[in-house]
């Protein structure tokens, strides 16, 4: 038998067991690694890699919408957070406080910060006189802590990585308005990025952060049919600048309170991407966000000119991909071949002395496993169509998932059964009561996901009390 170094190790079955699956990828991939501080991961270069991917694609974006960068405190005095009653209650049981400070204890408790709303906030009243002034769009990159008592590398750790924006704006219609802008930046982060379909509309009362007048979101659901909130941008009208005293002098000459946004995504996405597009193989990375789009594994190295015709290849296509080249002496193509396919790779290039005779190479899919052979000559222009083609069929395929995954429900019967049966998205009509909602949570596991911006007409009753009902929400169990 061949010693260790010709397998990759196993990775649990996707259907066994979901969540171990997950953490094998995580761990295998090197993703992220656990740390000595419960809760705390380390994201590895090739995790931390993605994230460079998502964060340059999105700031991108927000740039193009005016949005600025900016950097704040990591600390923030109790008092602050005290300030927006809503606010503190939402986010205090997940709050680590510091209480010393070179060895002498602080007058004050601060807090590391789980969001900076209040930070932000305060800045703001500092800087902000007139109406010309505005509004202020700003955005920071930054790390949070929150302190989760069930924990996941990537999905739910006490710190993440995120961007954060906060801005300030004259009325109430602009603030509303930039609110859903960047509702359309999260949505082209995770669909055209991430190749991920995301389901857009405005969470219930009881789902909208805390402190906010209103929580948009981009839901996605993950193969196992679990939903992941992939992004949301809240909408606080004065509820933030009221206390914080957020003041302009408007066109008017007269005193007014700004209006309020705020807006994230964060390393959760890495999470969703394992969970969307990954397989029994392990994790399959879309092109655009892939931080390795293509490897090339040269096949009977020792043989003359193999190794000198893959360095050149290497050369030639790193002008215009993001290229590996594999010529690790202690392992064999075989295992080089599953741990590329494992680290989720989208193309992989093999290249040996009877291709080079054939001025061809064979070029294989991750997302299908196909092999195809090409000529040498078109190797760089017939790369640029794999790719993109890979890139849209990942996103038809998760979009496939959704579609069976999707179910409606007139009665409890009905949605619980569609819930065990077919686990993912259940559209039903609801009348708007937040005691029906925590019902149906109690009963089935499913939290309202949300109530789309494309509504549909399932029925005129309620699926929990059956009074009228004029509302779909579309519930789901999630991570």
């Amino acid at each position: 038998m061949s010693n260790n170094k010709d397998f990759v190790k196993e990775i649990t079955n996707i259907e066994e067991d979901f969540a171990q699956w997950y953490t094998d990828i995580v761990l295998k991939a090197e993703l992220a690694d656990y740390t000595d501080v419960k809760g705390f991961i380390s994201i590895r270069p090739y995790g931390y890699a993605i994230w460079e991917n998502i964060q340059k694609y999105t700031d991108n974006l927000l740039k193009k919408n005016g949005v600025k960068n900016i950097a704040m405190p990591v600390l923030i005095p109790e008092s602050l957070l005290q300030k927006e009653k809503d606010h503190v209650e939402g986010f205090a049981p997940e709050v680590a406080w510091v209480t010393m400070g070179g060895g002498e204890e602080l007058e004050e408790r601060l807090c590391v910060r789980p969001t900076s709303e209040t930070v932000f906030s305060t800045m703001y009243s500092k800087w902000l006189s007139s109406w010309r002034e505005l509004p202020f769009l700003y955005n920071q990159w930054c790390n949070v802590l929150r302190w989760e008592k069930e924990t996941r590398p990537f999905l739910r750790s006490r710190e993440f990585l995120w961007q954060e924006g906060h801005t300030i704006h004259e009325t109430a219609e602009e603030a509303q308005k930039f609110t859903l802008q960047i509702l359309d930046v999260y949505a082209d982060v995770i669909e055209n990025l991430l190749a991920i379909p995301v389901l857009k509309g405005r969470k219930t009362k009881t789902e909208q952060f805390a402190g906010a007048d209103a929580t948009y979101t981009v839901e996605t659901l993950m193969h196992d049919g679990r939903a992941l909130q992939a992004g949301t941008s809240h909408y606080f009208g004065q509820n933030f600048s009221k206390p914080f005293e957020i003041k302009f002098q408007n066109r008017e000459g007269k005193e007014e309170y700004a209006y309020q946004t705020s807006w994230g995504i964060s390393t959760r996405l890495i999470g969703a991407v394992i969970m969307a597009h990954g397989d029994n193989r392990g994790l399959k990375l879309p092109p655009r966000v892939a931080p390795i789009q293509v490897v090339i594994v040269p096949v009977a190295m020792h043989k003359e000119g193999v190794k000198e015709k893959a360095e050149e290849l290497y050369n030639s296509l790193s002008e215009k991909y993001r290229v590996e080249l594999d010529v690790r002496e202690q392992y064999s193509p075989g295992y080089k071949f599953n741990d590329w396919e494992m680290r989720g790779v989208p193309v992989r290039i093999e290249i040996g002395p009877r291709d080079i005779e054939a001025n061809k190479c064979v070029v294989v899919r991750r997302d299908t496993a196909e092999k195809i052979d090409v000529s040498l000559d078109e190797l760089s222009e017939k790369l640029n169509e794999i790719l993109e083609s890979i890139q849209k069929n990942m996103y038809e395929e998760c979009k496939k998932n959704v579609e069976q995954k999707t179910t409606v429900a007139t009665n409890m019967d009905e949605f619980t059964e569609n819930l065990n049966n077919n686990q993912g998205y259940v559209k039903t009509m609801w009348c708007g009561d937040a005691e029906c909602e925590e019902k149906i949570h109690e009963l089935t596991g499913a939290k309202s996901r949300c109530m789309p911006f494309e509504q549909e007409k399932i029925s005129d009753k309620c699926v929990y009390c059956g009074k009228p009902a004029d509302k779909m929400v579309v519930w789901g169990r999630q991570y």
